[in-house]
C-alpha cells in the first residue's frame, strides 16, 4: 500500500528527467523506501506544496534533477551499502519518487550509511572513502548544483580545487608566479586527517550564513553524520566529512575558505587546492612565524589540527605541489616531480604484468589511456629530459615483453631478421645468454624496434603528446 497522504502515481515530473527505458529495481534494495516503511503525513505534504520557491524546491525541480541524474550516471561509480548500481537508479527512483520527494520537502528524509572503501595513498598507507548509495548520490548532486552558485562567488581567488572553471594547472601556475615575484620560501601545510576531523558544528555554522532553508541545513548535517555501514550495522559519525560523495568537496571548500580569507587579510601569497595549501614568503623567519599563526587559527577557529611532522618551511624547489616540482631559477621552470614519475612506472608495471601472452596491439591499447591522461596532466612540464627517458623506458618494457614471447633462440633470430637485422648478428644476439631486460635495452632490439615503429603501432609518446598540446 502507498504511504498515507502521498499520491503514488507515476507523475509526469519524473518523466522529465529519467530516460524512457528503465530497469526494474532488484528486490530488497533500500527497504526504507518500501510502501510499508514510508510514512509521510498529509499535513506535511500540504505544508511543503505551499512553498514553491524555497531552496529545497529548487533542488527538486525537474530540470535540476535531470542534470543531477545525468552526472551521476555518467560518473558511474561503485554501489553503496545497499548494493544498488547506477543502472538500477532510473527504475528505482521512477517507482518511489513521490515518496522520496515528499520526505525531502517535509524534512523527513534520512540518508543511508556509506560503504567504506580503503584506497592506497601515494605516500603509503590508505585513505578511507565513504561511498553513498546511488539515490543519495543523486540527491547530493542536486544539492551541489544549487549550492555552488551560492557559495562559489564567495571563495578566494587563490582557491582552485573542485570549483567551476578552475583547475590544478591554474594552482600550479599561481604557485610559480608567487616564487617568480620573489617569495622564495614556502610554508607547506599538511592538515592532519582533514576529512576525518571536520567539526560539524563549525562547518554548519558557515553553511547557515548563506542558507536559510532549514530542511536543506538538516539534510546536509544528516549527510555529514551518515555513519559507515559494516556488517549490517551503521556507526554514527560524530565528526568528519566522508570522502566519496558529490557534496564533500564543496563542504571542504566552505570550511577552508575561512583559512583563505584569514591569509588574505594578513596579505599573504598562497595557493590552495582542496586541503593542499602552500604559503609563499620572503624569508625562513617569516615562514616560521606564519606557520605558528596558521596553526593557532586552525586550532581555535576551525577546530582543525596541523600535522607538524609533515608541515615545513622550505625552499619552493624542495616542495612538490600537485605532482609538480619547480626549479631554483629566478623565473622558475616547472618539472614533473620525482614521486610522480615513480608512481607512473608502478602503474605501468601493474598493467603490463601478465601481458606476456597478449598481442602487442592489445598491450598498447591497455596502456595508452594511462599515458595519454598522464601527458595531459603534466603538459606544463618544461623539463623534457625525464619525459624522453620515460618514453624510452616504456618502449624497453614492451621490447622485453616481445623478447619473452619469442622464447626460443631460433624464434628470436627469425624475428630479428624479419625486422631488418642481418642473419649473423641476429643469430649471435638470439643466443647471447643474457636476460630479457638486458636484451630489451641492447642495440639489436633498439635497431629492430625503433621509436618510429612504435609510433606506427599507435603507442602514445608522452613527450610527443606534450609537445603537441603545447603547440
Amino acid at each position: 500500500m502507498p504511504p498515507v497522504g502521498v499520491r503514488v502515481s507515476l507523475n509526469t515530473e519524473m518523466q522529465k528527467f529519467l530516460p524512457e527505458k528503465t530497469v526494474t529495481p532488484s528486490p530488497g534494495q533500500n527497504p526504507r523506501m518500501t510502501a510499508d516503511s514510508a510514512e509521510v503525513s498529509a499535513a506535511s505534504v500540504t505544508w511543503t506544496n505551499a512553498e514553491p520557491d524555497t531552496l529545497m524546491a529548487r533542488v527538486l525541480a525537474p530540470a535540476n534533477l535531470k542534470r543531477a541524474y545525468q552526472r551521476v550516471v555518467s560518473n558511474k561509480g561503485a554501489p553503496g551499502a545497499d548494493g544498488m548500481t547506477v543502472d538500477d537508479l532510473a527504475g528505482y527512483v521512477k517507482q518511489y519518487w513521490p515518496i522520496l520527494k515528499a520526505r525531502l520537502l517535509a524534512g523527513e528524509y534520512h540518508p543511508q550509511g556509506v560503504r567504506a572503501v580503503d584506497i592506497p595513498k601515494p605516500q603509503g598507507g590508505t585513505r578511507q572513502l565513504g561511498i553513498p548509495c546511488v539515490v543519495d548520490r543523486l540527491i547530493q548532486q542536486a544539492l551541489l548544483q544549487q549550492l555552488t552558485p551560492i557559495f562559489d562567488p564567495l571563495f578566494s581567488d587563490y582557491s582552485y580545487g573542485f570549483r567551476p572553471n578552475r583547475s590544478a594547472h591554474q594552482a600550479i601556475e599561481t604557485a610559480r608566479a608567487h616564487v617568480a615575484a620573489g617569495h622564495r620560501w614556502c610554508v607547506e601545510l599538511d592538515l592532519e586527517k582533514f576529512f576525518d576531523r571536520v567539526n560539524h558544528d563549525v562547518l554548519m555554522a558557515h553553511v547557515a550564513r548563506q542558507v536559510e532553508d532549514k530542511r536543506v541545513l538538516a539534510l546536509i548535517r544528516r549527510y555529514l553524520e551518515a555513519g559507515t555501514m559494516s556488517g549490517g550495522l551503521v556507526s554514527r559519525r560524530q565528526e568528519g566529512a566522508p570522502q566519496g560523495g558529490p557534496l564533500s568537496p564543496l563542504l571542504s571548500n566552505i570550511l577552508l575558505n575561512e583559512l583563505d580569507r584569514e591569509l588574505e587579510r594578513r596579505g599573504h601569497r598562497f595557493v590552495r587546492y582542496a586541503d593542499d595549501a602552500n604559503i609563499y614568503v620572503r624569508s625562513r623567519r617569516a615562514g616560521e612565524r606564519v606557520m605558528n599563526r596558521v596553526e593557532c587559527f586552525l586550532s581555535q577557529r576551525l577546530k582543525l589540527t596541523l600535522n607538524r611532522e609533515k608541515s615545513r618551511v622550505a625552499r619552493p624547489w624542495a616542495c612538490d605541489y600537485l605532482g609538480y616540482g619547480m626549479s631554483w631559477h629566478q623565473q622558475p621552470r616547472l618539472k614533473v616531480a620525482r614521486m610522480s614519475l615513480g608512481r607512473l612506472r608502478d602503474r605501468l608495471r601493474d598493467l603490463l604484468r601478465g601481458a606476456r601472452g597478449c598481442k602487442m596491439a592489445s598491450v598498447i591499447e591497455r596502456i595508452n589511456p594511462v599515458l595519454r591522461g598522464w601527458a595531459g596532466y603534466f603538459k606544463l612540464s618544461q623539463s623534457k629530459g625525464p619525459l624522453e627517458e620515460l618514453d624510452g623506458w616504456v618502449r624497453r618494457k614492451l621490447r622485453c615483453i616481445l623478447w619473452r614471447q619469442w622464447k626460443q633462440s631460433s624464434t628470436r633470430a627469425r624475428n630479428l631478421m624479419g625486422l631488418g637485422i642481418n642473419e649473423g648478428r641476429a643469430r649471435r644476439s638470439a643466443s647471447n645468454g643474457q636476460g630479457p631486460w638486458w636484451n630489451s635495452g641492447a642495440s639489436h632490439m633498439n635497431q629492430a624496434l625503433p621509436k618510429k615503429l612504435w609510433d606506427r603501432l599507435g603507442l602514445v609518446s608522452i613527450l610527443d603528446t606534450i609537445n603537441g598540446l603545447i603547440a
